[in-house]
């Protein structure tokens, strides 16, 4: 074979990229001096692109599909000089495939917890972490910001930047929300849809796209949780003084069951009640008593009132308080001859007899003197 069929050999029929790898974003299409033959086959598959640089320049941006490539093909190109041989004349341009597709399982996260003032419970520190999936969205504008002339780029070399986009991003979204702690977990949707469309237009500033965007969790600092377990375990106990006393005997039980003979049960036992009562007083005495202060005297409780009941028109009428009486005494309903009976009296007596209504009554004068 002659220096001219090797020659001829070396140029470019197919460009093509069938690389398996899953984390590649760019690729640049390898040939010696960068040269295409005149009438070259470039097949781009579903989820790429191929994008023609030439002197810095972009050429032209392929979506999938089979072509054939003709300087006709590519307006930039068309005033390249070819070589002067004997065959279809080669062009120079570099190919860079940009994958389309999602990248997906990204992971995002706080690195230091967020200074945030919830209204219950005053400052806490929160910290986040979630996923995401991205794409190219525009392979030009994503190779001329992002890519440059790597001749392979992986999404780790920009997943960095991203996140920590992210992650501003999301601060300053929680921040402004003034989402109480204890309902986060209900707006987790709402707030991955805030901040994927808050932070989609920075991206698309570099070419691209973030297809889904998701809030995993969003936690409180290891010994606030549990303090927040045992506020809410008191609330579940409820009775305290039911609980303890339950807590007590399951120990007695256990202990009457420990090995040890009847002496060592029956000291358990006995220690057992002993702190049950003990236990169950304390509970049961006044915060004042349990801390050391003296209680306040108090005054003694009120004496309930008797309960009269009247016959007025030949028809029982009442129970009625002393209060109640006391009216009636003054508008004339109740009258001194009225019959009246309480809970202790022998029977029926009139009201201006009984010495507990008999009061009500003002003396009555004596009887006038004989003219």
């Amino acid at each position: 074979m002659g220096i001219f069929d090797k020659i001829k050999g070396e140029l470019i029929d197919v460009i093509e990229w069938t690389d398996d790898n899953t984390e590649t974003m760019v690729w640049r299409f390898p040939r010696h001096g960068n040269e295409i033959k005149q009438g070259a086959k470039l097949t781009v598959r579903e989820s790429q692109s191929a994008v023609f640089v030439n002197e810095g320049n972009v050429a032209d941006v392929f979506s999938p599909g089979m072509y054939d490539l003709y300087t006709q093909n590519l307006p930039v190109l068309s005033t390249l000089k070819g070589w002067k041989h004997g065959f279809e004349s080669p062009y120079k341009a570099e190919v860079y495939f940009v994958a389309m597709r999602n990248f997906t399982d990204r992971k995002w996260g706080t690195k230091n917890p967020i200074m945030l003032r919830d209204p219950e419970f005053g400052p806490v520190r929160l910290r986040a972490f979630g996923s995401y999936a991205l794409k190219v969205g525009d392979p030009y504008k994503f190779i001329k910001e992002i890519a440059g002339t790597d001749g392979r780029f992986e999404s780790s070399e920009i997943t960095d930047q991203l996140r920590n986009l992210i992650i501003t991003r999301f601060t300053d979204a929680l921040g402004e929300s003034k989402i109480p702690i204890l309902d986060l977990a209900a707006n987790y949707d709402e707030l991955s849809d805030f901040i994927q469309k808050k932070i989609n237009p920075e991206f698309q500033e570099l070419g691209v796209e973030i297809t889904k965007f998701l809030v995993e969790n969003i936690s409180l600092p290891k010994n606030v949780e549990e303090a927040l377990d045992k506020r809410s375990s008191m609330g579940i106990i409820g009775d305290l003084n039911k609980y303890t006393q339950y807590q007590t005997a399951n120990s007695i039980e256990k202990a009457a069951g420990t090995p040890g003979g009847g002496m060592g049960q029956g000291m358990g036992m006995g220690m057992g009640f002993a702190m049950a009562n003990q236990m169950a007083q304390s509970f049961n005495q006044p915060q004042q008593q349990r801390t050391g202060q003296q209680a306040p005297a108090g005054p003694p409780p009120v004496p309930p009132q008797s309960q009269f009941y009247l016959a007025i028109d030949g028809k029982q009428q009442g129970p009625y308080d002393q209060a109640a009486m006391q009216k009636m005494a003054q508008d004339g309903t109740l009258a001194r001859e009225t019959l009246i009976w309480k809970q202790g009296m022998d029977g029926w007596k009139a009201a201006g007899e009984a010495d507990e209504t008999k009061g009500l009554f003002g003396a009555a004068p004596p009887p006038l003197p004989p003219q």
